[in-house]
């Protein structure tokens, strides 16, 4: 006969042991800066959601990386936008054939700015200023008659709007 406790693992765990491995953190930063969601990420570890989750707990330095990979990522797409709300000028290089030779001119080329990403950017970053709707307020009292007929009545009145049409 065992005695209560006897013969039982002494270990804690319970459940499956983790996928987890310590070079995830520059996987998940990259997946990130990729623009990967959660749900990105679980599935290119083969891994539920949940536990995805569970990892940002269990191992900070995970969760770090993941905020800092969708930090840069927006950061990138803020600037982009910005700049071509602004306009912007990039290097470029011109190819032509000249006398049967390739002549390569570098330049700058001009972007002009993008009406559609500037309202796009005052739009999130002021929404009170630059909404399409703009909420008005209206006060005073509006009062309302009941009238009681009967379908005797509703039928009379309603006979003599035809013969008026």
């Amino acid at each position: 006969m065992t005695k209560k406790g006897e013969g039982k693992s002494t270990s804690k765990s319970r459940g499956q042991p983790t996928k987890y491995k310590p070079e995830y953190v520059t996987q998940v930063e990259k997946l990130c800066l990729l623009g990967a969601t959660d749900k990105d990420i679980a599935d290119f570890f083969e891994v539920a959601e949940s536990t995805i989750n569970n990892w940002k707990i269990e191992y900070p330095e995970f969760l770090e990386s993941i905020k800092k990979g969708k930090l840069l990522a927006d950061a990138n797409v803020a600037n982009s936008l910005y700049k071509r709300a602004l306009g912007y000028e990039a290097p470029d290089i011109d190819i032509r054939v000249i006398d049967n030779q390739i002549v390569e001119t570098p330049l700058i080329k001009h972007y002009p700015p993008d009406p559609t990403s500037a309202i796009f950017w005052l739009k999130n970053r002021q929404p009170d200023k630059w909404r399409d709707k703009q909420i008005q307020e209206v006060s005073g009292t509006v009062t309302s008659q009941n009238i009681n007929l009967s379908n005797d009545e509703f039928r009379a009145i309603a006979k003599e709007l035809l013969e008026k049409v």
